[in-house]
């Protein structure tokens, strides 16, 4: 390996270190933002999933994929399991205050 494919390499993978970074802070303000949407469903009785928001939301990602050149198979694939982790997040929220109002009772 030459020189300026070592150089070019380093390159491209600080680029995508860079971005890697930038989703992970990206993703936990996306999961700041759906705890607090689960604690007002919690908190109102309402249902963990939104199956209608989900069909609108996977729709819109598959959208903005194909916009940007990226698979939509494979964006929709990635929202799903996002979008897995959030109802498991908001059934253990609404278990928790469940829970905490059994307790107050």
């Amino acid at each position: 390996m030459t020189d300026q494919v070592k150089e070019q390499l380093s390159k491209y993978r600080q680029s995508i270190d860079n971005i890697d970074a930038a989703l992970v802070h990206m993703l936990a303000e996306r999961f700041a933002c759906t705890q607090a949407v689960g604690i007002l469903k919690a908190t109102h009785e309402l249902p963990p999933a939104d199956p209608a928001r989900e069909e609108y939301q996977i729709d819109r990602l598959r959208r903005l994929a194909k916009d940007a050149n990226l698979d939509p198979d494979f964006a929709e694939k990635f929202l799903n399991f996002i979008i897995r982790e959030v109802i498991r997040h908001h059934e253990a929220i609404a278990a928790d205050l469940s829970g905490a109002n059994e307790k107050s009772a």
